[in-house]
């Protein structure tokens, strides 16, 4: 069993919902320890300007439905530089702060591995990023709850792209994840899909829209993940138009309405979960990783390899969508 007796909590990156659950859940745990728990407002941000707070009970009652985070959320730039990263140790010794949870992605565990190597501050990460791109959990906290948003979304779309006979080109977040892309094409019934992870060509696309007209198929659904390799979508929508001149075209952008939003049963019971467990590891000093579901089973990973090792939807969730799609 660790010595550790104050845990430091922050929110980074981008906000994902759930997160407001996994912060409840944190603390939930961490008081049946008889921890201190402070909390650190804007992530790394907060962590160098000392914008820190003892935090408990009272602070996450009526949270688990919210979404957003209670403590925000902020990228830094001065975190990435040793001297802002120093910084951030020096307020956490002031405080007697002798471990972390982070709630992030990508970023939060790159920047929070370092930190680690650099100080041994304790830390265990928490997936929460809508993207569900990280190695070592078959879904991030928000991730559930994007999907559903933005098939909601494509729902009512296609109540529109149906009564006019248009075809739409919706774009979902997803600047290097296809994932969301992915599970919203299965789900709402799109007739293509354009992700990061498949090569798809103009003319790939353009064939499959022709084979759709010669089915007297006049509307239909295209959804495109943002990062996608063809380029930005109403450039897409131009190209296709002067291919197919057929179809009346429109072009839906869902944006940032997938990250808000209440968080589904799924991500509340993941986030609780993991926050749980986080506090868990850290009580029994396992340190540097980030907790994850996998088999509906807990795992813990490295932060390095939840970073550095590629997650991508596999090629049964691929074909699926482009099969059903048809």
């Amino acid at each position: 069993m660790s010595e550790i007796r104050r845990i430091g909590i922050f929110t980074s990156g981008g906000d994902s919902p759930g997160m407001n659950a996994a912060l409840r859940a944190i603390i939930r745990a961490a008081t049946n320890h008889d921890l201190h728990i402070y909390g650190i407002n804007r992530g790394f941000e907060g962590l160098i300007d000392d914008d820190i707070q003892l935090i408990g009970d009272d602070e996450v009652r009526n949270i688990i439905q919210r979404g957003g985070t209670i403590l925000k959320t902020a990228r830094s730039e001065r975190f990435m530089s040793y001297e802002g990263r120093k910084i951030a140790f020096e307020n956490l010794k002031a405080r007697d702060i002798d471990g972390l949870i982070a709630i992030g992605g990508n970023g939060t565990f790159t920047g929070a591995s370092i930190f680690y190597k650099e100080f041994g501050i304790p830390m265990v990460g928490l997936p929460g990023t809508i993207d569900n791109d990280l190695y070592g959990t078959d879904f991030t906290i928000g991730f559930d709850t994007a999907i559903n948003t933005a098939v909601h979304a494509v729902d009512m779309i296609r109540d529109t792209a149906e009564s006019h006979n248009r075809l739409f080109l919706i774009e979902v977040m997803g600047r290097h994840s296809g994932y969301i892309a992915v599970h919203t094409a299965i789900a709402s019934g799109a007739s293509a899909i354009v992700i990061p992870e498949k090569k798809t060509t103009i003319d790939e696309l353009v064939n499959n829209l022709k084979k759709s007209l010669r089915r007297k198929k006049l509307f239909g659904l295209v959804i495109l993940a943002e990062g996608n390799e063809l380029g930005e979508t109403h450039e897409i929508a131009k190209e296709i138009k002067q291919r197919v001149p057929e179809y009346d075209i429109r072009v839906t952008i869902i944006g940032h309405l997938q990250r808000g939003g209440s968080p589904t049963a799924f991500d509340r019971i993941l986030a609780g979960r993991l926050g749980y467990e986080a506090v868990e590891a850290i009580v029994r000093g396992q340190y540097n990783v980030m907790a994850g579901l996998i088999n509906d089973q807990i795992t813990f990973t490295n932060f390095d390899d939840a970073v550095l090792n590629k997650k991508v939807p596999g090629d049964y969730y691929i074909q699926l969508a482009e099969i059903l799609g048809r």
